[in-house]
């Protein structure tokens, strides 16, 4: 038998008996697999473990406590539940962290709380959830994992009080920056999360921030946090009216930047919120082109190539028109998996707009990039799909690549790369298109 390839690059392991597995199941599974990810269910502990100890990757591992209570229908004693907490929570390998789902029926609910968060929890949830919330929160739980994400914190000043390994650790570029009066185009050119500034750089240069915020192209969620040598509230009532968002005290290098990195996970996190499409998962066009463009800043900065492929579905209002819309989102989201599965550590997928898909290849070259298009091009092509109880179909995409550094912006290269699409449709579809390197001429 042929080994079965998933096409779901994160995974949940789940173990429950009673609360997901007879009634929401396949629910689940559906809400999950628009997310890119699958659902693994375990209702025996022993089975549980072993998956746990073999899992590689980004995994999640989530416990349905009501397992507690299938195991000894008749413990109706706090004392009783407990020990069988912590039986299950010795069990489970140390190595890793959970996520517990529990109900109400958990008595003495903080104290339980308590116990989950002092063993390996990485978050918990409280039932009844409905499944969509559920698998929402979990999406959000991966993208706190996920790699390749990458923070800028700008600093104006002497002597950055941070600890740099600990925010390089963490994916946090800091850049130092020396000059007030240029520091709003530093902030152009790097477009970075956190502007700090000493306080006394503040007072050499009191309109730094109001220059700051009223250039048009200032995003709205960054914050400007002016650093304190010692409190001094006159001073930080000052800054506070002047347009500073925070201050903070500079004198403990590593409580600052444990501050920062918490403001940073709050940043990525309500980015994300807003540059996700809602049925794949995947990157909306505003995530595409804030990504994309920190993604070409790096490059242009580590002098590493970039592919840039947009991807639309062969005949794709004739599937609407014939299956309808519901099963035109099945071929959507599968082809989704299908993309997603073939990424890299670093590279971009967005959900553009309909069926038009745009994929950002890190260290990548025109001809590379033309060659990962065509191996998801394949893949996507052998999917069976049951468009009636006895006909099967298979669907096609085309596709055009353009790269980086022969197109400087991100505007460029998709043009560039749609060129390229439209000679592909025209051409015959189901292919990838690319104008050889000789033949591009940019002004």
């Amino acid at each position: 038998m042929p080994e079965v390839v998933s096409l779901f690059k994160n995974k949940v392991l789940l173990l429950s008996q009673t609360f997901f597995i007879k009634d929401n199941k396949d629910e689940l599974l559906l809400c999950a697999h628009k997310y890119d990810f699958d659902i693994l269910f375990f209702d025996q502990m022993s089975d549980f473990v072993t998956a746990v100890e073999s899992s590689e990757g980004n995994d999640l591992f989530v416990i349905d406590l009501d397992v507690l209570y299938n195991m000894q229908n008749d413990m109706s004693q706090q004392r009783r539940q407990t020990m069988f907490l912590s039986d299950l929570l010795q069990r489970l390998p140390a190595n890793q962290n959970y996520v517990y789902l529990q109900t109400v029926r958990q008595g003495e609910r903080f104290l339980l709380q308590q116990k989950l968060v002092e063993s390996n929890c990485l978050a918990y949830a409280e039932k009844p959830i409905t499944n969509d919330m559920l698998v929402d929160k979990l999406f959000n739980l991966f993208g706190r994992h996920k790699r390749g994400d990458s923070n800028t914190i700008i600093y104006l000043g002497d002597n950055a009080p941070l600890d740099t390994d600990m925010l390089t650790q963490h994916g946090v570029d800091m850049i130092q920056c020396f000059d007030a009066r240029s520091l709003h185009l530093r902030v152009k050119e790097t477009q970075p999360d956190i502007v700090l500034i000493n306080e006394t750089q503040y007072l050499n240069t009191e309109a730094l921030v109001r220059v700051l915020k009223k250039n048009i192209e200032f995003d709205p969620g960054r914050e400007i946090i002016m650093l304190q040598d010692k409190p001094e509230p006159r001073l930080a009532r000052k800054a506070l009216d002047s347009g500073f968002d925070e201050i903070l005290n500079a004198t403990d290098s590593d409580v600052l930047t444990r501050q920062l990195l918490n403001r940073i996970n709050k940043i990525r996190a309500s980015k994300d919120l807003i540059s996700r499409d809602r049925a794949t998962g995947l990157l909306n066009k505003v995530g595409l082109q804030n990504k994309a463009l920190d993604m070409i800043r790096r490059a242009a900065r580590m002098e590493k190539p970039l592919a840039y492929g947009v991807i639309d579905i062969d005949k794709f209002k004739t599937i609407n028109d014939t299956w309808g819309h519901y099963f035109g989102d099945i071929v959507i989201k599968r082809l989704s998996l299908v993309l997603s599965s073939q990424l890299g550590e670093y590279d971009l997928l967005s959900r553009f707009g309909g069926e038009e898909f745009v994929a950002v290849f890190w260290d990548c070259d025109l001809e590379q990039g033309k060659q990962k298009l065509d191996a998801m091009r394949e893949a996507f092509g052998k999917i069976a799909f049951e468009v009636t109880a006895d006909e099967i179909r298979h669907f096609s995409f085309s596709g055009g690549v353009a790269d980086f550094p022969s197109f400087k912006t991100e505007n460029d290269l998709f043009l560039q790369a749609d060129a390229m699409l439209y000679q592909a449709k025209q051409g015959g579809r189901n292919q990838i298109c690319i104008k050889a390197p000789e033949q591009i001429s940019v002004a």
